[in-house]
């Protein structure tokens, strides 16, 4: 039986996402959810752990839809179904898109 280990809240949040991928084009993924420390998504290719690269996805907050990017971290690639889930974790992100990732989270 596998146990979910992560020690942090998540929030469901279902939206397009963009994942560019160093060395890579542009890619559209589907989001699953998000904590502050980083973003699960559907994905229809795989990538491997470790590897670095842009996320863009959409938070409604307060009813407004803000576009959010980040550079982040491939942390885990799970083959699921038809797709990919892939975790990223995010690296040093800017403090509008960390206060708005928290405000979401609220």
């Amino acid at each position: 039986m596998l146990v979910d280990q992560r020690s942090v809240a998540r929030k469901i949040v279902r939206a397009k996402a963009v994942v560019i991928m160093d060395g890579m084009p542009p890619l559209q993924g589907r989001t699953i959810d998000i904590s502050a420390q980083g973003l699960s998504l559907n994905f229809e290719h795989k990538l491997g752990t470790g590897h670095m690269g842009q996320l863009s996805f959409e938070l409604f907050i307060d009813g407004k839809a803000q576009l959010l990017t980040c550079r982040s971290k491939v942390t885990y690639c799970i083959f699921s179904g038809d797709h990919f889930k892939i975790g990223y974790q995010f690296l040093n992100l800017d403090s509008i898109t960390s206060s708005a990732i928290t405000k979401f989270l609220r």
